[in-house]
């Protein structure tokens, strides 16, 4: 059905003929691609990765085959089986790792699987590194090393505790007042790896958890995307089970979701708002997120007289501006917290248990906590165009006729207006044109959104 490479990694269907899809032959190439790169950056023989997965259908051999590859790279594996990505990303640098690899594709259904590549620190790599990695998979001629210096092969299976215990070891999260608290929460883990590290994080901070879908089997019950059009059972069982608030993490658990007491949506775009605005009343400093993400971040840093500043659109650019800025709180929209005194990483669970404390302090109910926030609405749109038609002259035009208005170009074009945003990035694989809008009603958002597919058409 599909295969995409990028500088971030490797992600496509399973099935089907390689080249086009994420086949064994596709994987394996891969894979042996990162290890020579690797090899080569580190310049040492003694390599070591650490690798783990999400619950999906092809997880597992998904999993043997880039293992078996590395090994047969001449680098040593720990394999931490089931796992989370922000898991992941910590235990690479805890265990002296040179490298990670996350078998997960996110919020993808589950035919979808992924390489997801880090360096030493858990981060994914940079584009630069991407770039060189995606030319040894294209151009090289693997070199396998001999049977007496094939890498070894050991499982860790203390990952996700370490990963707990050192939330619970922040200051800033209040375990005593959590419990104090007595929350009730519904938990829907999409049966995947959510449902082994989110329930025990929960426990552990004396709150009641209702599971759903908790099985990691990899059968996704719904679309596995955090979006209200795919939470209705959560949102109806809320309320149902009298609950404080509902928790929704996506396949790899890096994207959290909440659901009010009464089963509306807290609002994925305010998920990282909550989490900033207790971390900026505790530890003041910049914030960042991305150029698509909601305005409702730059309200609450300047209430707290700090910077706001916009990174373009991927995790690795959000890390890259929150380290220039020494933001302690920043992350993406869809649900994505990055707390550096953790890790630079989405992060869900700490997401959790930061939300936990800041509700337990506020002492109100998570609707209301809701209410104390501007209020936007988002508009996601997009225009297919011929593939003759030049999407970058486009956007130079609509850039020259809103001069006048505050312009960031970093990504695509982004246009802020007094009271609403509109951001336009073009594909890199089709001639499609995105269009994301913010505005004080859905009404406003979608007929802005509307406009400029109207403009886009007349530049055509």
């Amino acid at each position: 059905m599909s295969l995409i490479k990028s500088i971030s990694g490797i992600r496509g269907t399973i099935g089907g003929k390689t080249g086009d899809n994420l086949t064994p032959l596709d994987t394996v190439k891969f894979a042996s691609a990162y290890g020579t790169w690797l090899k080569r950056k580190l310049s040492k023989e003694q390599v070591k990765v650490v690798i783990g997965r999400d619950a999906r259908i092809s997880g597992q051999m998904v999993s043997a085959l880039v293992s078996s590859t590395l090994q047969g790279v001449g680098i040593d594996i720990i394999d931490l089986g089931l796992s989370t990505t922000p898991t992941v990303e910590m235990m690479v640098p805890y265990l002296e790792a040179d490298g990670g690899i996350i078998l997960t594709a996110s919020h993808n259904p589950k035919q979808w699987n992924a390489l997801k590549l880090l360096n030493s620190k858990g981060e994914f790599i940079s584009g630069k590194d991407g770039e060189e990695l995606l030319e040894i998979a294209e151009n090289e001629d693997f070199d396998y090393v001999e049977v007496d210096r094939l890498g070894t092969y050991i499982q860790d299976n203390t990952a996700i505790d370490y990963h707990i215990g050192e939330i619970l070891k922040l200051p800033l999260v209040d375990a005593e007042a959590v419990k104090k608290a007595g929350f009730r929460v519904v938990l829907d883990a999409v049966n995947s790896t959510g449902g082994i590290s989110v329930p025990p994080l929960l426990k552990k901070l004396g709150v009641e958890v209702v599971e759903m879908y908790c099985e990691p089997n990899g059968n996704f019950p719904h679309n596995p995307e955090p979006l209200e059009v795919n939470l209705g059972d959560i949102m109806k069982k809320v309320p149902e089970e009298k609950a404080d608030f509902g928790i929704v993490v996506d396949p790899d658990v890096d994207r959290l979701a909440l659901i009010s007491e009464d089963g509306s949506m807290f609002g994925e775009e305010y998920t990282l708002v909550a989490v900033a605005d207790y971390v900026l009343s505790q530890t003041p400093s910049a914030t960042v997120s991305n150029l698509s993400s909601s305005r409702a971040l730059s309200d609450i840093s300047r209430q707290y007289g700090q910077k706001y500043e916009a990174s373009a659109v991927g995790e690795v650019n959000v890390v890259t501006k929150m380290k220039e800025t020494a933001a302690k709180i920043g992350g993406e929209g869809n649900g994505g917290i990055i707390y550096p005194e953790l890790h630079y990483g989405r992060d869900s669970l700490v997401g959790i248990a930061l939300f936990l404390t800041h509700l337990a302090k506020k002492g109100i109910t998570c609707k209301q906590l809701r209410e104390t926030y501007p209020s936007y609405f988002m508009g996601k749109k997009k225009i297919d165009l011929k593939p003759e038609i030049d999407t970058d002259q486009i956007l130079r035009k609509l850039t020259e006729k809103y001069s006048g208005e505050t312009i960031t170009t970093i990504d695509g074009l982004k246009i802020d207006f007094p009271s609403t945003w509109v951001h336009l990035r073009k594909s890199n694989t089709e001639p499609i044109i995105r269009i994301y809008t913010e505005a004080p009603t859905q009404q406003e958002a979608d007929q802005l959104a509307d406009r400029f597919i109207e403009e886009i058409k007349n530049l055509a």
